[in-house]
């Protein structure tokens, strides 16, 4: 007898997993690179700064994109994409128009007006929903502070405000309830070197459950989402994602999960903390620091990591290079470079100084940054795939040609197996280096 719900393919089902509600399970065994399923977006939302790079309804990436007519801001690749989002498009593109510069409602609210508007046009089950349906996502409504609940009437005055056309409104009660299911299950879609492309919900994906030692990885092919092993997975395992990022030690992680998914989690790396020593590296020095010291700056290192957060939407990318130098410097008396918290303010000095166009800069951090990333993160990381990647096309655009092919080529192993042998990305980077 087939097991509860449907399966998206006769390897998986459905089922109650012991502590953690329901949860995806295999049936058959799957080894690393092997896709397990793809799931289309129930629906999408492409982030307002990569307008005019991507099309708006398949999020392909092309030169020469027509745009809308009307609003001006929405590019498509053809007649054809553009009318498959015109149910979509049609709630932006008028208020875009009247609103002009005014017009800035969050990505969530985007997704959730889309939401409501798809619930209103498939009522039934759509292809996305063959496990678990948008109207089963946990929302943990009992489990939210004033400050939460606080920032969700927000973004309902938001959608009421920038979203009246087109839509059907439930009750504030009922808006609640669907901004909570939509942050606790919703998805960020990135590309190759993990910048952000937009929002999408996905529901059958969102079924699986969070562990730090993840047995599969969630990589996108435009609008949809594939689920490949990264580790062996046996008959009767429970498959398991991350939600969050790896790099950092247990108890990061752990807040990280509680503030935004309400849980802790009981995984073999968490309980053991076996990878935490070396996160938190500290300097050999002649006098160790005292334990008080190592507190002290770890507190110093995640209230810095915070407060860049924020700087970066008012101080100057030469401010922000001088609070990572700072930072640095400062852990940097007792923390090993290959410390979390050095590689996490490298890491973004390395950002700013792309954006600056400082490629020696740039380069300089990235080589510093890959070899413990390589350490800190599971075997097929897209962390580690993109680090390489970024690396690679450093050292081409700098000329150092055998660098840069050797290093892409690290991405490439990598990513053959997170994204598929055939994924368009790897066919792209290969013609970044085929004529060299």
């Amino acid at each position: 007898m087939r097991a509860e719900g449907a399966p998206r393919g006769e390897g998986l089902e459905r089922f109650t997993s012991p502590g953690k509600g329901r949860g995806l399970r295999a049936r058959q065994r799957f080894a690393p690179g092997e896709l397990l399923f793809g799931c289309p977006a129930y629906t999408c939302v492409l982030t307002v700064s990569e307008r005019g790079n991507h099309c708006e309804c398949c999020f392909a990436r092309k030169e020469g994109l027509s745009k809308c007519g009307r609003c001006k801001q929405a590019f498509y690749c053809n007649v054809e994409c553009q009318k498959a989002d015109w149910a979509m498009h049609k709630l932006e593109c008028s208020a875009m128009c009247v609103f002009g510069q005014n017009w800035n409602p969050s990505e969530t609210v985007r997704l959730t007006a889309r939401i409501l508007a798809k619930q209103k046009t498939h009522p039934e089950r759509t292809q996305s929903e063959k496990l678990l349906a948008v109207k089963e996502f946990e929302s943990h409504l009992d489990k939210l502070d004033n400050e939460k609940r606080e920032l969700i009437q927000n973004d309902i005055a938001a959608l009421h405000h920038f979203y009246s056309k087109h839509i059907e409104y439930p009750d504030n009660a009922g808006l609640v309830v669907l901004f909570a299911q939509v942050n606790c299950n919703g998805f960020t879609i990135e590309d190759e070197e993990l910048s952000h492309l937009g929002s999408a919900i996905f529901p059958d994906v969102a079924l699986m459950n969070h562990s730090c030692c993840p047995n599969v990885i969630v990589t996108y092919k435009g609008t949809l989402a594939e689920v490949r092993a990264v580790q062996e997975i046996e008959p009767g395992d429970e498959i398991f994602t991350s939600y969050i990022d790896l790099l950092y030690p247990t108890e990061d992680r752990n807040d990280r999960l509680r503030d935004s998914y309400f849980f802790t989690c009981d995984c073999r790396e968490c309980i053991t903390k076996e990878k935490d020593k070396d996160k938190l590296e500290i300097r050999k020095l002649n006098e160790p620091p005292s334990a008080e010291t190592v507190r002290d700056t770890i507190k110093y290192a995640r209230n810095v990591i915070e407060e860049f957060r924020r700087a970066k939407h008012y101080k100057s990318p030469s401010e922000l290079l001088e609070v990572c130098e700072l930072s640095l410097d400062k852990m940097g008396s007792v923390f090993e470079d290959s410390n979390v918290y050095m590689l996490h303010m490298m890491y973004q000095a390395m950002g700013v100084c792309l954006y600056m166009q400082d490629w020696d800069g740039a380069l300089r951090y990235g080589e510093k940054i890959i070899k413990p990333y390589s350490k800190h993160y599971p075997l097929y990381s897209l962390n580690v795939a993109s680090m390489w990647l970024k690396l690679g096309r450093l050292y081409m655009g700098l000329e150092n040609t055998t660098a840069g092919v050797k290093a892409l080529k690290k991405a490439i192993a990598i990513m053959e197996v997170a994204h598929g042998k055939d994924h368009p990305y790897i066919s792209e980077i290969k013609n970044e280096f085929k004529d060299h």
